[in-house]
C-alpha cells in the first residue's frame, strides 16, 4: 500500500513515516509540507492513500483535497488533524475526504484507518460522525421525516379538506386526523394548516389551485 503523507511539520512526518514503513504492507513514497505540494505529489504519484493534514501554508487541506479530487476522482484521502471545528470538518469531507480523524490518535489506529481507508471504508472520530449526522438532518426537506399516512393527510390539507373530511376520507378516526394533524405540523415547523398548505405548494409537493 503505497501512502503520501501530507503535513507541514517535519517531526510529525518523520514520526508517522517511521511508524507506517514498519508496517508490512505500507509503504510511505512521497512526503509534502503543505497542500500545493500535495497536488502535484498524489497526481505525480498516485498513492494509494493519502494522508493529509488540514492547516498548512501556501494551500491547506480542504483545498488541496479539492484539487486532487477534481484530477483524480478516485483518489483515496485521509484527513489527520489536531483539529474537529465545523470550519475544518465539513470543507474537508465536501471536498471528497474519505476519512477524518485526529492525530493524537493512537498510532495503531491511524495504521488500521489508513487500511479502512484504502477498502473505501470512511475512518471517522465519533464527534466528526455526530457533525455529519446532524449536519445531514439540517440538509434534509422537513417532509422527508413524514410518515405516508401524515403526507397524505398534509395533501389533502392542501385540497381544502377539513379534519371532518379528512377523516371521512381515509376512515379514521376524527381525533386520529387532529394527531397527525398535529404531528405533522411540528414537523414541518409551522404553527398553522394554512402555513402547512402553503408549505407544500412552495416545495411542489401539491400543485397551487388555478
Amino acid at each position: 500500500m503505497k501512502i503520501l503523507l501530507v503535513d507541514d511539520h517535519e517531526m510529525v512526518r518523520i514520526g508517522v513515516s517511521a511508524y507506517l514503513q514498519a508496517q508490512p504492507d505500507m509503504e510511505v513514497i512521497g512526503e509534502a509540507s503543505n497542500g500545493e505540494e500535495a497536488v502535484k505529489m498524489a497526481l505525480e504519484l498516485r498513492p494509494d492513500v493519502i494522508l493529509m493534514d488540514m492547516v498548512m501554508p501556501v494551500m491547506d487541506g480542504a483545498e488541496a483535497t479539492a484539487a486532487i479530487i477534481k484530477e483524480w476522482p478516485e483518489a483515496k484521502i485521509m484527513i489527520v488533524t489536531s483539529f474537529l471545528d465545523d470550519d475544518k470538518v465539513y470543507p474537508a469531507l465536501k471536498a471528497g475526504a474519505v476519512s477524518y480523524i485526529l492525530k493524537t490518535s493512537k498510532a495503531s489506529r491511524i495504521a488500521d484507518s489508513i487500511r479502512q481507508t484504502m477498502g473505501g471504508t470512511p475512518a471517522l472520530e465519533p464527534e466528526v460522525m455526530s457533525k455529519m449526522m446532524k449536519q445531514m438532518r439540517h440538509d434534509r426537506h422537513p417532509h422527508e421525516e413524514l410518515t405516508d399516512r401524515e403526507m397524505e393527510i398534509l395533501l389533502l390539507l392542501a385540497n381544502g379538506y377539513t379534519n371532518q373530511e379528512i377523516a371521512d376520507e381515509l376512515f379514521i378516526a376524527l381525533k386520529t386526523v387532529k394527531t397527525h394533524v398535529s404531528n405533522l405540523l411540528s414537523k414541518l415547523e409551522v404553527h398553522d394548516r394554512t402555513q402547512a398548505v402553503i408549505y407544500a405548494f412552495q416545495h411542489k409537493l401539491v400543485s397551487p389551485p388555478k
